[in-house]
Protein backbone atom coordinates (compact mmCIF):
# COMPACT_ATOMS: atom_id res chain seq x y z
CA UNK A 1 0.00 0.00 0.00
CA UNK A 2 3.14 2.63 0.74
CA UNK A 3 4.51 1.73 -2.92
CA UNK A 4 0.68 2.36 -4.20
CA UNK A 5 0.97 5.74 -2.94
CA UNK A 6 4.28 6.89 -3.08
CA UNK A 7 3.88 5.81 -7.23
CA UNK A 8 0.84 7.81 -7.10
CA UNK A 9 2.22 10.77 -5.56
CA UNK A 10 5.46 10.70 -7.86
CA UNK A 11 2.59 10.93 -10.83
CA UNK A 12 0.68 13.67 -9.18
CA UNK A 13 4.71 15.60 -8.86
CA UNK A 14 5.27 14.91 -12.17
CA UNK A 15 2.20 16.19 -14.06
CA UNK A 16 2.44 19.08 -11.76
CA UNK A 17 6.16 19.43 -12.93
CA UNK A 18 5.00 18.78 -16.82
CA UNK A 19 2.13 21.40 -16.44
CA UNK A 20 4.54 24.44 -14.76
CA UNK A 21 6.91 23.45 -17.89
CA UNK A 22 4.81 23.60 -20.31
CA UNK A 23 3.21 26.75 -19.03
CA UNK A 24 6.61 28.53 -18.49
CA UNK A 25 7.67 27.53 -21.73
CA UNK A 26 4.09 29.28 -23.52
CA UNK A 27 5.54 32.50 -21.52
CA UNK A 28 8.33 32.32 -23.07
CA UNK A 29 7.55 31.58 -26.29
CA UNK A 30 4.82 34.70 -25.42
CA UNK A 31 8.07 36.89 -24.31
CA UNK A 32 9.95 36.19 -27.51
CA UNK A 33 7.17 36.65 -29.80
CA UNK A 34 6.72 40.40 -28.26
CA UNK A 35 10.76 40.80 -28.43
CA UNK A 36 10.45 40.01 -31.94
CA UNK A 37 7.84 42.32 -32.44
CA UNK A 38 9.53 45.03 -31.29
CA UNK A 39 12.90 44.60 -32.91
CA UNK A 40 14.18 47.33 -34.98
CA UNK A 41 13.89 46.97 -38.90
CA UNK A 42 16.51 49.19 -40.61
CA UNK A 43 15.26 50.15 -44.32
CA UNK A 44 17.97 49.47 -46.68
CA UNK A 45 18.36 51.24 -50.18
CA UNK A 46 16.48 49.50 -53.30
CA UNK A 47 13.71 48.52 -50.98
CA UNK A 48 10.24 47.63 -52.06
CA UNK A 49 7.46 47.84 -50.03
CA UNK A 50 5.44 44.85 -49.73
CA UNK A 51 1.65 44.31 -49.23
CA UNK A 52 1.33 40.40 -48.77
CA UNK A 53 -0.14 37.95 -47.67
CA UNK A 54 0.75 38.42 -44.11
CA UNK A 55 -0.51 41.68 -44.37
CA UNK A 56 -4.18 41.70 -41.44
CA UNK A 57 -5.51 45.54 -41.67
CA UNK A 58 -7.21 46.35 -38.36
CA UNK A 59 -9.35 49.34 -37.72
CA UNK A 60 -8.80 49.07 -34.32
CA UNK A 61 -6.28 47.14 -31.53
CA UNK A 62 -9.06 45.67 -30.05
CA UNK A 63 -10.01 43.92 -33.54
CA UNK A 64 -6.58 42.31 -33.35
CA UNK A 65 -6.55 38.41 -31.83
CA UNK A 66 -3.06 36.72 -30.16
CA UNK A 67 -2.42 34.98 -27.66
CA UNK A 68 -3.78 31.30 -26.63
CA UNK A 69 -5.14 30.72 -29.76
CA UNK A 70 -3.29 32.66 -32.51
CA UNK A 71 -0.11 32.04 -31.43
CA UNK A 72 0.61 29.71 -34.86
CA UNK A 73 -0.66 32.69 -36.74
CA UNK A 74 2.06 34.38 -38.50
CA UNK A 75 -0.10 36.96 -39.90
CA UNK A 76 1.00 40.74 -38.77
CA UNK A 77 -2.03 43.19 -37.48
CA UNK A 78 -1.52 46.94 -38.46
CA UNK A 79 -3.88 49.25 -37.74
CA UNK A 80 -5.39 51.13 -40.87
CA UNK A 81 -4.25 54.85 -39.96
CA UNK A 82 -0.15 53.59 -39.89
CA UNK A 83 -1.09 51.59 -43.12
CA UNK A 84 -1.88 55.12 -44.54
CA UNK A 85 0.43 56.94 -42.88
CA UNK A 86 3.37 54.32 -44.25
CA UNK A 87 2.44 54.82 -47.80
CA UNK A 88 2.92 58.52 -47.42
CA UNK A 89 6.39 58.19 -46.04
CA UNK A 90 7.08 56.12 -48.26
CA UNK A 91 6.22 58.29 -50.92
CA UNK A 92 9.27 60.92 -49.85
CA UNK A 93 11.05 58.18 -48.56
CA UNK A 94 14.54 57.45 -51.18
CA UNK A 95 15.16 54.32 -49.85
CA UNK A 96 11.31 53.11 -51.24
CA UNK A 97 11.67 52.91 -54.72
CA UNK A 98 8.22 51.18 -55.34
CA UNK A 99 4.82 49.22 -53.92
CA UNK A 100 4.48 45.46 -54.68
CA UNK A 101 0.74 44.43 -54.12
CA UNK A 102 1.46 40.39 -53.49
CA UNK A 103 -2.04 39.85 -51.67
CA UNK A 104 -4.29 36.77 -52.85
CA UNK A 105 -6.56 37.17 -49.70
CA UNK A 106 -6.40 40.48 -49.04
CA UNK A 107 -7.72 41.37 -45.11
CA UNK A 108 -9.50 44.66 -44.71
CA UNK A 109 -12.69 45.71 -44.82
CA UNK A 110 -14.56 47.63 -47.69
CA UNK A 111 -13.41 51.30 -46.45
CA UNK A 112 -10.29 50.15 -45.68
CA UNK A 113 -9.10 49.22 -49.27
CA UNK A 114 -10.67 52.59 -50.36
CA UNK A 115 -8.23 54.06 -47.94
CA UNK A 116 -4.81 52.34 -48.96
CA UNK A 117 -6.20 52.25 -52.73
CA UNK A 118 -6.44 56.30 -52.53
CA UNK A 119 -2.81 56.39 -50.58
CA UNK A 120 -1.79 54.27 -53.38
CA UNK A 121 -2.99 56.20 -55.91
CA UNK A 122 -1.39 59.04 -54.46
CA UNK A 123 2.05 57.45 -53.53
CA UNK A 124 2.21 57.25 -57.88
CA UNK A 125 2.26 60.48 -58.07
CA UNK A 126 6.08 60.26 -56.77
CA UNK A 127 6.74 58.31 -60.10
CA UNK A 128 7.84 55.11 -58.10
CA UNK A 129 6.31 52.38 -59.41
CA UNK A 130 3.44 50.20 -58.14
CA UNK A 131 3.07 46.58 -59.46
CA UNK A 132 0.91 43.56 -58.63
CA UNK A 133 1.04 40.06 -58.28
CA UNK A 134 -1.60 37.35 -57.78
CA UNK A 135 -2.24 33.30 -58.11
CA UNK A 136 -5.79 32.49 -56.54
CA UNK A 137 -6.96 36.18 -55.91
CA UNK A 138 -10.53 37.35 -54.19
CA UNK A 139 -12.48 39.79 -55.55
CA UNK A 140 -10.97 42.33 -52.77
CA UNK A 141 -7.58 41.38 -52.91
CA UNK A 142 -7.86 42.45 -56.93
CA UNK A 143 -9.99 45.94 -55.91
CA UNK A 144 -7.01 46.79 -54.24
CA UNK A 145 -4.11 45.46 -56.82
CA UNK A 146 -5.60 46.85 -59.60
CA UNK A 147 -4.42 50.10 -58.56
CA UNK A 148 -0.79 49.00 -59.91
CA UNK A 149 0.47 50.27 -62.47
CA UNK A 150 1.27 46.26 -64.10
CA UNK A 151 -0.66 43.36 -62.82
CA UNK A 152 1.04 40.50 -63.37
CA UNK A 153 -1.08 36.57 -62.88
CA UNK A 154 0.48 33.41 -62.17
CA UNK A 155 -0.11 31.53 -66.21
CA UNK A 156 -2.37 29.03 -63.55
CA UNK A 157 -3.94 31.48 -61.40
CA UNK A 158 -7.43 33.61 -61.34
CA UNK A 159 -9.33 36.27 -60.81
CA UNK A 160 -12.17 35.74 -58.48
CA UNK A 161 -14.12 39.05 -60.17
CA UNK A 162 -17.91 38.59 -59.92
CA UNK A 163 -19.87 41.62 -58.58
CA UNK A 164 -21.32 41.40 -55.36
CA UNK A 165 -24.67 39.23 -53.37
CA UNK A 166 -26.25 38.85 -50.19
CA UNK A 167 -27.67 35.48 -48.66
CA UNK A 168 -29.63 36.12 -45.83
CA UNK A 169 -30.12 32.83 -43.66
CA UNK A 170 -34.01 32.27 -42.44
CA UNK A 171 -34.87 30.54 -39.32
CA UNK A 172 -38.79 30.69 -39.19
CA UNK A 173 -39.17 27.30 -40.29
CA UNK A 174 -36.22 25.61 -37.78
CA UNK A 175 -38.01 27.51 -35.18
CA UNK A 176 -41.54 26.46 -35.68
CA UNK A 177 -40.48 22.50 -36.41
CA UNK A 178 -38.44 22.23 -32.79
CA UNK A 179 -41.08 24.55 -30.72
CA UNK A 180 -39.56 27.45 -30.40
CA UNK A 181 -41.51 30.76 -29.96
CA UNK A 182 -39.99 34.04 -30.81
CA UNK A 183 -41.30 37.20 -29.66
CA UNK A 184 -40.73 40.12 -31.98
CA UNK A 185 -41.09 43.87 -31.42
CA UNK A 186 -39.66 46.29 -33.75
CA UNK A 187 -39.85 50.17 -35.01
CA UNK A 188 -39.44 50.40 -38.36
CA UNK A 189 -40.18 48.09 -41.89
CA UNK A 190 -36.81 48.25 -42.97
CA UNK A 191 -35.38 47.06 -39.43
CA UNK A 192 -34.57 43.92 -41.40
CA UNK A 193 -32.35 42.20 -38.00
CA UNK A 194 -35.20 40.45 -37.08
CA UNK A 195 -36.73 39.07 -40.50
CA UNK A 196 -35.06 35.71 -40.01
CA UNK A 197 -37.39 34.53 -37.24
CA UNK A 198 -40.39 36.14 -39.13
CA UNK A 199 -40.18 34.71 -42.46
CA UNK A 200 -38.57 32.37 -45.02
CA UNK A 201 -37.26 34.85 -47.87
CA UNK A 202 -36.27 38.49 -47.68
CA UNK A 203 -39.15 41.15 -47.46
CA UNK A 204 -40.14 43.44 -50.42
CA UNK A 205 -38.91 46.37 -48.13
CA UNK A 206 -35.23 44.80 -47.66
CA UNK A 207 -34.54 43.69 -51.17
CA UNK A 208 -35.13 47.01 -52.03
CA UNK A 209 -32.56 48.68 -49.65
CA UNK A 210 -30.22 45.54 -50.19
CA UNK A 211 -30.45 46.13 -53.41
CA UNK A 212 -29.85 49.77 -53.67
CA UNK A 213 -26.85 49.31 -51.03
CA UNK A 214 -25.17 46.42 -53.36
CA UNK A 215 -25.52 48.58 -56.61
CA UNK A 216 -23.84 51.77 -54.81
CA UNK A 217 -20.92 49.82 -53.21
CA UNK A 218 -20.52 47.72 -56.58
CA UNK A 219 -20.87 51.00 -58.78
CA UNK A 220 -18.11 52.57 -56.37
CA UNK A 221 -15.47 49.69 -57.18
CA UNK A 222 -16.19 48.29 -60.53
CA UNK A 223 -15.75 52.02 -61.66
CA UNK A 224 -12.67 52.42 -59.99
CA UNK A 225 -11.27 49.24 -61.05
CA UNK A 226 -12.50 49.85 -65.49
CA UNK A 227 -10.77 53.22 -65.02
CA UNK A 228 -7.40 52.02 -63.40
CA UNK A 229 -7.47 48.73 -65.77
CA UNK A 230 -8.72 51.14 -68.59
CA UNK A 231 -11.38 49.11 -69.41
CA UNK A 232 -14.51 50.20 -70.74
CA UNK A 233 -17.40 50.29 -68.17
CA UNK A 234 -19.62 48.13 -70.44
CA UNK A 235 -16.82 45.92 -71.43
CA UNK A 236 -15.97 45.56 -67.54
CA UNK A 237 -19.12 44.72 -66.86
CA UNK A 238 -20.02 42.09 -69.96
CA UNK A 239 -16.44 40.67 -68.31
CA UNK A 240 -17.64 40.43 -64.21
CA UNK A 241 -21.05 39.00 -65.44
CA UNK A 242 -19.13 36.23 -67.87
CA UNK A 243 -16.49 35.08 -64.75
CA UNK A 244 -13.66 35.80 -67.23
CA UNK A 245 -11.48 36.34 -64.68
CA UNK A 246 -11.41 32.79 -63.62
CA UNK A 247 -9.58 31.93 -66.77
CA UNK A 248 -6.27 33.38 -66.87
CA UNK A 249 -6.06 33.39 -70.70
CA UNK A 250 -9.54 35.46 -70.98
CA UNK A 251 -8.37 37.31 -67.86
CA UNK A 252 -5.34 38.96 -69.78
CA UNK A 253 -7.76 39.32 -73.35
CA UNK A 254 -9.46 41.52 -71.32
CA UNK A 255 -7.15 43.30 -69.50
CA UNK A 256 -7.71 42.18 -66.03
CA UNK A 257 -4.13 41.33 -66.09
CA UNK A 258 -0.99 42.66 -67.69
CA UNK A 259 1.27 39.50 -68.17
CA UNK A 260 1.25 35.63 -67.25
CA UNK A 261 4.52 34.99 -65.35
CA UNK A 262 5.12 32.85 -62.53
CA UNK A 263 6.51 34.48 -58.93
CA UNK A 264 10.34 34.31 -59.51
CA UNK A 265 10.01 36.16 -62.66
CA UNK A 266 7.83 38.82 -61.34
CA UNK A 267 10.14 39.34 -58.69
CA UNK A 268 13.41 39.24 -61.29
CA UNK A 269 11.57 41.59 -63.80
CA UNK A 270 11.64 44.49 -60.21
CA UNK A 271 14.80 43.72 -59.55
CA UNK A 272 15.64 44.61 -63.11
CA UNK A 273 13.40 47.84 -62.47
CA UNK A 274 16.39 48.49 -59.69
CA UNK A 275 19.51 47.77 -61.65
CA UNK A 276 20.04 45.22 -59.71
CA UNK A 277 22.57 42.32 -60.03
CA UNK A 278 21.95 38.91 -60.74
CA UNK A 279 23.42 37.98 -56.60
CA UNK A 280 21.93 40.89 -55.10
CA UNK A 281 19.05 40.52 -52.71
CA UNK A 282 15.97 42.27 -53.13
CA UNK A 283 14.79 43.87 -50.78
CA UNK A 284 11.20 43.49 -49.71
CA UNK A 285 9.92 45.51 -46.24
CA UNK A 286 6.52 44.10 -45.26
CA UNK A 287 4.16 47.16 -43.83
CA UNK A 288 4.23 46.08 -40.57
CA UNK A 289 7.97 45.75 -40.94
CA UNK A 290 8.69 49.78 -42.41
CA UNK A 291 6.03 51.13 -39.43
CA UNK A 292 8.46 49.35 -37.23
CA UNK A 293 11.35 51.36 -38.31
CA UNK A 294 10.22 54.65 -37.74
CA UNK A 295 8.13 54.05 -34.96
CA UNK A 296 10.37 55.13 -31.90
CA UNK A 297 10.09 58.61 -33.21
CA UNK A 298 9.82 61.43 -30.63
CA UNK A 299 5.79 61.74 -29.77
CA UNK A 300 5.61 64.20 -26.95
CA UNK A 301 3.63 67.67 -27.05
CA UNK A 302 -0.01 68.68 -28.00
CA UNK A 303 -2.23 65.32 -29.16
CA UNK A 304 -5.20 64.53 -31.29
CA UNK A 305 -6.21 61.25 -29.69
CA UNK A 306 -8.03 58.44 -32.35
CA UNK A 307 -10.42 56.41 -29.98
CA UNK A 308 -10.93 53.23 -31.98
CA UNK A 309 -15.15 51.80 -31.32
CA UNK A 310 -15.11 48.48 -33.28
CA UNK A 311 -17.81 45.62 -33.00
CA UNK A 312 -21.11 45.21 -31.22
CA UNK A 313 -22.07 47.45 -28.45
CA UNK A 314 -22.28 46.06 -25.22
CA UNK A 315 -23.04 46.63 -21.38
CA UNK A 316 -20.29 45.52 -19.27
CA UNK A 317 -16.19 45.30 -18.72
CA UNK A 318 -14.76 43.69 -21.87
CA UNK A 319 -12.22 44.72 -24.72
CA UNK A 320 -12.69 43.02 -28.04
CA UNK A 321 -15.84 44.64 -28.72
CA UNK A 322 -17.32 48.42 -27.31
CA UNK A 323 -18.12 47.84 -24.15
CA UNK A 324 -19.90 50.70 -21.99
CA UNK A 325 -17.93 50.55 -19.26
CA UNK A 326 -14.89 50.28 -20.71
CA UNK A 327 -15.62 53.17 -23.45
CA UNK A 328 -17.02 55.19 -20.43
CA UNK A 329 -13.12 55.39 -18.90
CA UNK A 330 -11.31 55.95 -22.52
CA UNK A 331 -13.66 59.02 -22.78
CA UNK A 332 -13.27 60.09 -19.50
CA UNK A 333 -9.72 59.72 -19.28
CA UNK A 334 -9.53 61.90 -22.86
CA UNK A 335 -11.52 64.44 -21.39
CA UNK A 336 -9.06 64.86 -18.92
CA UNK A 337 -6.03 64.63 -20.53
CA UNK A 338 -4.37 68.23 -21.02
CA UNK A 339 -2.16 67.08 -23.88
CA UNK A 340 -5.37 65.67 -26.01
CA UNK A 341 -6.68 68.51 -28.06
CA UNK A 342 -9.11 67.39 -29.71
CA UNK A 343 -10.85 63.84 -30.29
CA UNK A 344 -11.36 61.71 -33.33
CA UNK A 345 -13.83 58.81 -32.22
CA UNK A 346 -13.49 55.99 -35.13
CA UNK A 347 -16.89 53.74 -35.42
CA UNK A 348 -16.58 50.87 -36.89
CA UNK A 349 -19.78 48.98 -35.41
CA UNK A 350 -23.68 47.80 -36.87
CA UNK A 351 -24.48 48.59 -33.40
CA UNK A 352 -25.89 46.92 -30.51
CA UNK A 353 -27.64 47.21 -26.78
CA UNK A 354 -29.58 50.17 -26.95
CA UNK A 355 -28.14 50.88 -23.27
CA UNK A 356 -24.77 50.93 -23.52
CA UNK A 357 -25.34 53.26 -26.72
CA UNK A 358 -27.00 55.75 -24.61
CA UNK A 359 -24.13 55.49 -21.82
CA UNK A 360 -21.43 55.82 -24.24
CA UNK A 361 -23.46 58.94 -26.45
CA UNK A 362 -23.62 61.06 -23.05
CA UNK A 363 -20.20 60.73 -22.02
CA UNK A 364 -19.43 61.55 -25.49
CA UNK A 365 -21.30 64.81 -24.86
CA UNK A 366 -19.66 65.94 -22.13
CA UNK A 367 -16.17 65.41 -23.70
CA UNK A 368 -17.69 67.84 -26.74
CA UNK A 369 -18.72 70.44 -24.11
CA UNK A 370 -14.64 70.43 -23.12
CA UNK A 371 -12.58 69.76 -26.87
CA UNK A 372 -13.49 68.90 -30.39
CA UNK A 373 -15.21 65.83 -31.10
CA UNK A 374 -14.80 64.82 -34.63
CA UNK A 375 -16.54 61.46 -36.02
CA UNK A 376 -14.87 59.32 -38.53
CA UNK A 377 -16.91 56.10 -40.02
CA UNK A 378 -15.24 52.92 -41.29
CA UNK A 379 -16.94 50.12 -42.81
CA UNK A 380 -20.31 50.18 -40.44
CA UNK A 381 -22.21 52.97 -38.74
CA UNK A 382 -25.51 51.64 -38.23
CA UNK A 383 -28.17 51.51 -35.76
CA UNK A 384 -26.28 51.97 -32.07
CA UNK A 385 -23.24 52.84 -34.15
CA UNK A 386 -24.85 55.95 -35.44
CA UNK A 387 -26.38 56.73 -32.36
CA UNK A 388 -23.15 57.34 -30.61
CA UNK A 389 -21.95 59.75 -32.94
CA UNK A 390 -24.70 61.96 -32.55
CA UNK A 391 -22.37 63.72 -30.30
CA UNK A 392 -19.90 64.90 -32.59
CA UNK A 393 -18.89 68.34 -34.09
CA UNK A 394 -18.39 66.87 -37.67
CA UNK A 395 -19.47 63.97 -39.27
CA UNK A 396 -17.09 62.03 -41.87
CA UNK A 397 -18.16 58.86 -43.65
CA UNK A 398 -16.62 56.40 -46.20
CA UNK A 399 -18.68 56.82 -49.83
CA UNK A 400 -18.70 52.54 -48.86
CA UNK A 401 -19.87 53.14 -45.63
CA UNK A 402 -22.95 51.35 -44.66
CA UNK A 403 -24.71 54.05 -42.31
CA UNK A 404 -28.06 54.85 -40.68
CA UNK A 405 -29.97 51.98 -39.44
CA UNK A 406 -32.26 53.95 -37.49
CA UNK A 407 -34.48 52.03 -35.87
CA UNK A 408 -35.13 49.83 -32.42
CA UNK A 409 -36.18 46.24 -31.98
CA UNK A 410 -36.70 43.29 -29.33
CA UNK A 411 -36.38 39.52 -29.84
CA UNK A 412 -37.82 37.12 -27.00
CA UNK A 413 -37.34 33.53 -27.65
CA UNK A 414 -39.42 30.77 -25.92
CA UNK A 415 -39.52 27.08 -25.62
CA UNK A 416 -42.99 25.92 -24.32
CA UNK A 417 -44.23 24.03 -27.17
CA UNK A 418 -40.86 22.00 -27.37
CA UNK A 419 -40.96 21.64 -23.47
CA UNK A 420 -44.93 20.21 -23.84
CA UNK A 421 -43.52 17.99 -26.42
CA UNK A 422 -41.05 16.67 -24.03
CA UNK A 423 -43.27 16.46 -20.77
CA UNK A 424 -42.31 19.48 -18.98
CA UNK A 425 -44.31 21.87 -17.78
CA UNK A 426 -43.93 24.82 -15.47
CA UNK A 427 -46.51 26.63 -12.80
CA UNK A 428 -46.06 29.57 -11.52
CA UNK A 429 -46.36 31.21 -8.09
CA UNK A 430 -45.73 35.22 -7.79
CA UNK A 431 -46.36 38.10 -5.37
CA UNK A 432 -47.40 40.52 -8.00
CA UNK A 433 -49.59 40.93 -11.35
CA UNK A 434 -46.49 41.05 -13.81
CA UNK A 435 -43.80 39.04 -11.58
CA UNK A 436 -43.66 36.88 -14.40
CA UNK A 437 -44.23 38.98 -17.39
CA UNK A 438 -41.50 36.57 -18.93
CA UNK A 439 -40.63 33.44 -18.72
CA UNK A 440 -39.01 31.16 -21.27
CA UNK A 441 -41.59 27.97 -20.76
CA UNK A 442 -44.22 30.39 -21.27
CA UNK A 443 -43.05 33.27 -23.22
CA UNK A 444 -44.36 36.94 -22.75
CA UNK A 445 -47.53 37.83 -21.04
CA UNK A 446 -49.96 40.60 -23.23
CA UNK A 447 -49.31 42.98 -20.94
CA UNK A 448 -45.56 42.30 -20.82
CA UNK A 449 -45.42 42.24 -25.03
CA UNK A 450 -47.43 46.30 -24.71
CA UNK A 451 -44.73 47.50 -22.17
CA UNK A 452 -41.76 46.25 -24.37
CA UNK A 453 -43.81 47.76 -27.31
CA UNK A 454 -43.74 51.08 -25.26
CA UNK A 455 -39.72 50.16 -24.60
CA UNK A 456 -38.70 49.99 -28.43
CA UNK A 457 -41.04 53.16 -29.36
CA UNK A 458 -39.49 55.23 -26.77
CA UNK A 459 -36.06 54.26 -27.99
CA UNK A 460 -36.53 55.03 -31.15
CA UNK A 461 -38.30 58.63 -30.31
CA UNK A 462 -35.01 59.04 -28.27
CA UNK A 463 -32.71 58.45 -31.24
CA UNK A 464 -34.44 60.39 -33.35
CA UNK A 465 -34.39 63.42 -31.25
CA UNK A 466 -30.28 63.25 -30.74
CA UNK A 467 -30.47 62.42 -34.98
CA UNK A 468 -32.58 65.73 -34.90
CA UNK A 469 -30.35 67.27 -32.63
CA UNK A 470 -27.24 66.74 -34.61
CA UNK A 471 -28.03 66.72 -37.73
CA UNK A 472 -30.91 69.81 -37.87
CA UNK A 473 -33.20 68.62 -39.06
CA UNK A 474 -37.00 67.97 -38.00
CA UNK A 475 -38.73 64.16 -36.22
CA UNK A 476 -40.39 63.64 -39.76
CA UNK A 477 -37.35 64.55 -41.62
CA UNK A 478 -35.18 62.19 -40.39
CA UNK A 479 -38.50 59.70 -39.74
CA UNK A 480 -38.31 59.58 -43.26
CA UNK A 481 -34.85 58.23 -43.46
CA UNK A 482 -34.90 56.12 -40.71
CA UNK A 483 -37.48 53.25 -40.05
CA UNK A 484 -34.22 50.88 -39.86
CA UNK A 485 -33.09 51.84 -43.27
CA UNK A 486 -29.37 51.52 -44.27
CA UNK A 487 -27.76 53.63 -46.72
CA UNK A 488 -24.66 53.93 -48.14
CA UNK A 489 -21.77 56.72 -47.33
CA UNK A 490 -22.97 58.28 -50.41
CA UNK A 491 -26.56 58.25 -49.88
CA UNK A 492 -26.14 59.55 -46.09
CA UNK A 493 -24.31 62.48 -47.68
CA UNK A 494 -26.96 63.39 -49.96
CA UNK A 495 -29.94 62.68 -47.50
CA UNK A 496 -28.18 65.06 -44.94
CA UNK A 497 -27.43 61.85 -42.21
CA UNK A 498 -23.38 62.88 -42.14
CA UNK A 499 -21.79 66.10 -43.17
CA UNK A 500 -18.35 64.66 -45.53
CA UNK A 501 -17.29 62.17 -47.55
CA UNK A 502 -13.50 62.07 -46.63
CA UNK A 503 -11.17 59.60 -44.25
CA UNK A 504 -9.96 59.35 -41.01
CA UNK A 505 -6.74 61.47 -42.05
CA UNK A 506 -9.28 63.73 -43.12
CA UNK A 507 -10.91 63.57 -39.83
CA UNK A 508 -7.69 63.93 -37.93
CA UNK A 509 -6.84 66.88 -40.07
CA UNK A 510 -10.14 68.75 -39.30
CA UNK A 511 -10.17 68.17 -35.43
CA UNK A 512 -6.75 69.69 -35.39
CA UNK A 513 -7.55 72.74 -37.21
CA UNK A 514 -10.72 73.17 -35.11
CA UNK A 515 -8.48 73.29 -32.40
CA UNK A 516 -6.00 75.70 -33.86
CA UNK A 517 -3.33 73.14 -33.74
CA UNK A 518 -0.47 73.79 -36.31
CA UNK A 519 1.90 71.13 -34.67
CA UNK A 520 0.60 68.03 -33.30
CA UNK A 521 1.08 63.67 -33.45
CA UNK A 522 -1.69 61.52 -33.27
CA UNK A 523 -2.30 59.12 -30.53
CA UNK A 524 -4.19 55.83 -30.36
CA UNK A 525 -6.51 54.54 -27.93
CA UNK A 526 -7.58 51.98 -26.59
CA UNK A 527 -4.08 50.95 -26.14
CA UNK A 528 -2.93 47.22 -27.37
CA UNK A 529 -2.78 44.48 -24.99
CA UNK A 530 0.79 43.25 -24.31
CA UNK A 531 0.89 39.23 -25.08
CA UNK A 532 0.69 38.55 -21.41
CA UNK A 533 -2.65 40.37 -20.92
CA UNK A 534 -4.32 38.25 -24.40
CA UNK A 535 -3.04 34.98 -23.44
CA UNK A 536 -4.50 35.65 -19.80
CA UNK A 537 -7.74 36.96 -20.92
CA UNK A 538 -7.92 34.01 -23.78
CA UNK A 539 -7.78 31.64 -20.42
CA UNK A 540 -11.87 32.58 -19.65
CA UNK A 541 -13.79 29.63 -20.11
CA UNK A 542 -16.43 30.94 -22.11
CA UNK A 543 -13.76 32.57 -24.55
CA UNK A 544 -12.40 29.41 -24.52
CA UNK A 545 -15.40 26.97 -25.99
CA UNK A 546 -16.38 29.75 -28.57
CA UNK A 547 -13.10 29.96 -30.11
CA UNK A 548 -13.40 26.05 -30.50
CA UNK A 549 -16.54 25.99 -31.70
CA UNK A 550 -15.61 29.17 -34.34
CA UNK A 551 -12.69 27.08 -35.07
CA UNK A 552 -14.22 23.90 -35.64
CA UNK A 553 -17.32 24.84 -37.92
CA UNK A 554 -15.84 28.06 -39.56
CA UNK A 555 -16.46 31.65 -38.96
CA UNK A 556 -19.41 32.25 -40.81
CA UNK A 557 -21.34 29.02 -39.42
CA UNK A 558 -20.30 30.05 -36.01
CA UNK A 559 -22.17 33.88 -36.68
CA UNK A 560 -25.07 31.83 -37.86
CA UNK A 561 -24.83 29.95 -34.36
CA UNK A 562 -25.17 32.77 -32.59
CA UNK A 563 -27.93 34.67 -33.78
CA UNK A 564 -29.81 32.03 -32.64
CA UNK A 565 -27.74 30.71 -28.76
CA UNK A 566 -26.25 33.83 -27.83
CA UNK A 567 -28.30 35.04 -24.56
CA UNK A 568 -26.37 38.51 -25.16
CA UNK A 569 -28.24 38.88 -28.69
CA UNK A 570 -31.67 38.64 -27.42
CA UNK A 571 -31.89 39.74 -23.82
CA UNK A 572 -32.41 43.38 -24.61
CA UNK A 573 -33.93 46.37 -26.73
CA UNK A 574 -31.28 46.59 -29.80
CA UNK A 575 -30.52 49.05 -31.98
CA UNK A 576 -28.04 46.64 -34.58
CA UNK A 577 -27.79 45.81 -37.81
CA UNK A 578 -28.11 42.58 -38.95
CA UNK A 579 -25.84 42.01 -41.48
CA UNK A 580 -22.27 42.91 -43.14
CA UNK A 581 -21.50 43.18 -46.95
CA UNK A 582 -18.09 42.21 -47.50
CA UNK A 583 -16.34 42.03 -51.34
CA UNK A 584 -14.99 38.37 -51.28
Amino acid sequence: MRSFFKNVLANIVAIVLLCALFFVFFIMMLVFSSMGNDKSVVVKNNSVLTINLKTNIIDSPTEEEMGLFNISDKSKSVMLYDVLEAIKKAKTDDHIKGISIEADNFHAGMTQIDDIRNAIEDFKKSGKFVYAYGNAVSQASYYLGSVADKYYLNPSGMIELKGLATEVTFFKDFADKYGIGIEVIRHGKFKSAVEPFLRNDISPENKEQLGTLLNDIWKNTSTKMAVSRKIDTAQFKMVVDSLYGMIPELGLKYKLADKLIQKTEYDQMIKSKLSLKEKEKLNKVSLAGYINSYADEDKSGEKVAVLYASGGINNGDGYNEIYSEKYIKYIKDLQNDDKVKAVVFRINSPGGSANASDEILFELQQLKKKKPLVVSFGDYAASGGYYIAMAADKIYSEPNTLTGSIGVFGVIPYYKDIANKNGIRSDIVATNANSQYYSPLNGVTPYGVNLITRSVEGTYKRFVYFVTQNRKQTFEQIDNVGGGRVWSGVRAKEIGLVDELGTLNDAVKFAAQKAGLKSYHVSSYPKRMSPFEQFFKDLNEEDISARIIKNKIGKANYEILQQITDQKLQSEVKMEMPYQIKIN
